[in-house]
C-alpha cells in the first residue's frame, strides 16, 4: 500500500468528502470518488483498503489537521476566556467552511459501523483533551468554578457545537453558523464562572 501522503492520496480524500456529502456513505461508491479524484479505480487501493478505510482516513487527516491548528491557536491566547473562545470559534468556522465536510461528520459518520468509530477515536480522543485542558485551567487560575467536574462540561461543550453544528446542516447550511460563536461562549463562560 502506497504511504498515506502525495498529491493523489489528497484528491482522493478532497473527492471522498465531495462524494460522500453529494451521495450519502452508502451510496458513495469507490468508482465515484475515484472519477471526482480524476485518478483510475484501481488508484484508489493503493492507498486505502476500502471504502471504510477512505472515510476513516479522512476524518482523521480533516480533524487532525483541525486539532492541530486549534492548539497552536489555543496557546497564543493570553486568557482562559479567549482560549474557550478560539475553541468554539475554530470548531464553528472551520465546518462553516466546508459543508460536504460538515455532511460527512455530522451525518455520515453516524450511520456508519463499528469499525469506523474505533477507527476516528483516537483524534477524537485528542480533541476531548484539547477541551479537557481549557477546562482544567479555567480551574486552576479561578475562571472556572473549582467544583466543575471536566467530564460532564466536555460533554456539554462538545455536545453544544456538534448539536449546532448539526442542526445547521439539516438546515442546509442556509445561515451563518458562525454567528453562534458569541451566544455559545458566552453561555459556557458564564455557565461555569466562579463567583
Amino acid at each position: 500500500m502506497a504511504k498515506k501522503t502525495g498529491e493523489k492520496y489528497q484528491a482522493i480524500i478532497d473527492a471522498a468528502v465531495r462524494v460522500i456529502a453529494r451521495h450519502g456513505y452508502h451510496s458513495a461508491q469507490v468508482s465515484k470518488i475515484a472519477k471526482e479524484a480524476k485518478v483510475a479505480d484501481g488508484t484508489i487501493y493503493l492507498y486505502f483498503e476500502n471504502k471504510d478505510d477512505i472515510l476513516i482516513s479522512l476524518f482523521n487527516e480533516k480533524m487532525g489537521a483541525f486539532i492541530e491548528t486549534c492548539r497552536e491557536r489555543i496557546a497564543e491566547a493570553e486568557s482562559v476566556e479567549q482560549k474557550l473562545y478560539v475553541l468554539v470559534h475554530a470548531h464553528l468556522s472551520q465546518l462553516a467552511q466546508d459543508p460536504d465536510l460538515a455532511k460527512v461528520t455530522q451525518i455520515e459518520l453516524r450511520q456508519s459501523n463499528p469499525e469506523i468509530s474505533e477507527g476516528i477515536g483516537a483524534v477524537m480522543k485528542q480533541y476531548f483533551n484539547l477541551i479537557d485542558e481549557v477546562i482544567h485551567e479555567g480551574m486552576q487560575v479561578g475562571v472556572f468554578r473549582p467544583d466543575i467536574d471536566v467530564r460532564v462540561a466536555r460533554k456539554m461543550i462538545f455536545g453544544t457545537l456538534d448539536e449546532v453544528t448539526t442542526s445547521w446542516v439539516m438546515k442546509q447550511c442556509k445561515y451563518d453558523l458562525v454567528s453562534h460563536v458569541d451566544p455559545i461562549h458566552n453561555l459556557f463562560l458564564y455557565g461555569m464562572k466562579g463567583k
